[in-house]
């Protein structure tokens, strides 16, 4: 029975790696671009997050304003991370139906909960004293 596979031998030798060579230079171009992109997306979250610690201390007339301005600024941020760090921006549109998708299902969980805490089940109360 002769062996048809080659178990990782080649038949041509491997070039030489050239340090010089031109598709070199736009490969490491193309990283120092998202390099930049990364360390600036990395600096707006930085900033984002000293604005959600200035902001929690700031009243804006009530708990549920309050809690509405930390998820905007919150949703901001996910929006980056998303985008440029999990690289959705350049996805196809079947991964974007995906995640619209998870988010409606995630904010119906979100509005039974709500739901249930404005109208609780009667008998119960959410007053602790």
């Amino acid at each position: 029975m002769s062996e048809s596979h080659d178990h990782g031998k080649s038949a041509a030798p491997a070039a030489p790696h050239d340090a010089a060579a031109p598709a070199e230079h736009g490969h490491g171009a193309h990283h120092d671009m998202h390099l930049g992109l990364y360390l600036g997306v990395g600096a707006f979250l930085l900033v984002a997050t000293a604005i959600t610690v200035f902001l929690s201390y700031h009243d804006f007339g009530s708990r549920n304003a309050n809690i509405i301005i930390g998820m905007i600024v919150a949703t901001i941020k996910v929006g980056f991370v998303g985008a440029i760090f999990m690289h959705l921006k350049g996805e196809k549109w079947t991964i974007w139906k995906f995640l619209f998708f998870t988010a409606f299902f995630a904010t119906g969980l979100f509005m039974l909960t709500w739901l249930h805490y404005a109208d609780p089940i009667f008998g119960t109360s959410h007053n602790t004293h």
